[in-house]
């Protein structure tokens, strides 16, 4: 008989990003994103409440020495974070919004393969962020993702 019971609990709790300068990049978020730090921030970590999740930033060397792996490495990190949105229209009006904040645009809006609309921005650190719709997936009033 094969156990039902998952190993972990589906959730996801935090997304911890690695930079190369805290404090340039917790500026980036808050005046490109408009984002406020929480309370729980710190000279050596920044926290960010999103809908159900945080998002912190943390020197790269850092985190890796806590990972205990190496910090080389850049190009594709091989993943993105996405902010999705409930129109096409709303894709465009949002990048138009980082690209008057100075954000770098790195994909402007357009149809995708997969049945969506999505642009690219990037943070200070190259972390690739996906500003999508898609029309699959369902948002409650907080954005945040329904079954």
């Amino acid at each position: 008989m094969q156990n039902t019971q998952p190993i972990m609990e589906q959730r996801l709790t935090m997304i911890t990003l690695g930079v190369s300068d805290l404090n340039k990049s917790t500026d980036f978020y808050e005046s490109k994103f408009g984002w406020k730090k929480s309370k729980s921030s710190h000279e050596y970590i920044s926290f960010f409440t999103l809908n159900g999740i945080q998002l912190a930033i943390y020197e790269r060397n850092e985190l890796a020495n806590d990972a205990t792996v190496n910090s080389d490495g850049n190009g594709f990190k091989g993943f993105t974070i996405s902010y999705n949105v409930r129109s096409e229209k709303a894709v465009n009006s949002l990048i138009e919004k980082l690209r008057t904040n100075g954000v770098n645009i790195i994909k402007e809006p357009q149809k995708v393969t997969w049945g969506g609309y999505s642009s690219y921005i990037s943070d200070l650190d190259g972390n690739l962020w996906e500003i999508a719709f898609n029309p699959f997936l369902e948002l409650d009033k907080n954005g945040s993702v329904r079954n």
